[in-house]
């Protein structure tokens, strides 16, 4: 059983109220203590798949009340009389338990938790701006070395997973000071892997002939699904808090060597060849976007004020069929230039 901790701190002449509402949600245990004259603090005790209902009741409560915060804790352990008696049961009721597992694996993190990664990812910070620079480098180098070994490990510590993520979750939410943000942050990666690479490009020859720049050149409708399969394993890692390591690889094979590839092409003034890069990076990323899209909305992710409602409804149904648009546009553009 997930546990987490919620800790609110309530004026004292709203007290009665809220206390009220809170005890009737689901809880495991609930505490009661006094922080100062003017504010109490209450502790719930609560399952993860209560968390986001609480959460969405108090944040509606802090706009219009002042001195009040609330804070979300994970609890690692939790033991009393009635969670060691319900372990025994649950030890000798084996098929009960494998149903709450099942059930489990398909829990999310409340969109708060989510909310509070994506902003994180949205940021342009020093640590970002090195793992970028460092895995661009080794990738460029892998292309002139024609060695494999060497551009997985470029991809393993690119962070590009963590910007594509955040712009898909904030346009399901209609946030658009966020998507703005996220924006800039995956384009500022994608600048610096295209500068490096060009440099590459335009000092050396090497590499222009080796088989892990060529078939980044090459665009076809099965990457379009490489694309998809790629958004949707890093969406659904994300919404469960899952390592981003293994699922970051994945989205990093669509989206850093075609990038290296669209660099030293330019670098080169191989055109045509950039053409084929350029093709291949703007049909993974519409893919990986149009998935991510899909399984944030399929998983419920919602606001809660009425006017970021408002906005969310526009943009979500908006962003997917932008996003549909352009992906056919290219399959077009594909096709016609295979059969050209």
């Amino acid at each position: 059983m997930n546990l987490q901790l919620i800790e609110v701190y309530i004026p004292e002449h709203h007290f009665e109220s809220i206390d009220e509402k809170l005890k009737e949600y689901d809880h495991q245990s609930y505490w009661v203590s006094s922080e100062s004259e003017d504010r109490k603090l209450v502790r719930i005790l609560v399952e993860t798949s209560s968390v986001e209902e609480i959460l969405n009741y108090l944040e509606e409560v802090s706009n219009v009340v002042e001195g009040f915060e609330t804070m979300l804790i994970p609890v690692q352990t939790y033991l009393s009389k009635e969670t060691i008696n319900q372990k025994t049961k649950e030890a000798k009721e084996k098929e009960e338990k494998e149903d709450e597992n099942e059930k489990a694996r398909l829990l999310r993190a409340s969109r708060h938790e989510l909310l509070s990664s994506v902003e994180k990812n949205s940021h342009i910070t020093l640590n970002y701006s090195l793992l970028i620079i460092l895995s661009a480098v080794v990738a460029t180098v892998g292309f002139l070395k024609d060695s494999e070994a060497v551009v997985i490990g470029a991809m393993v510590i690119a962070p590009m997973i963590g910007p594509v993520i955040a712009i898909a979750f904030s346009s399901v939410l209609g946030d658009y000071k966020l998507l703005g943000k996220s924006a800039l942050t995956s384009f500022y990666g994608f600048a610096i892997v295209l500068i490096i690479s060009i440099l590459f490009g335009f000092f050396s020859d090497m590499g222009m002939e080796t088989d892990q720049y060529i078939d980044r050149t090459k665009v076809t409708i099965i990457d379009i699904f490489l694309g998809v399969a790629s958004g949707a394993a890093g969406a659904l890692a994300f919404l469960n808090r899952l390592s981003g390591n293994l699922v970051g690889v994945m989205v990093a094979v669509a989206l850093l060597p075609p990038s290296v590839a669209l660099g030293m092409s330019l670098g080169n003034a191989s055109y045509s060849m950039a053409f084929g890069a350029f093709l291949l990076v703007t049909v993974n990323v519409m893919s990986i976007l149009l998935a991510a899209v899909t399984i944030f909305s399929i998983s419920g992710i919602r606001p809660v004020r009425w006017e970021e409602v408002k906005r969310a409804n526009v943009s979500r149904p908006l962003s997917i069929v932008f996003i549909v648009a352009i992906i056919v546009v290219l399959a077009l553009v594909i096709i016609a230039g295979r059969d050209f």
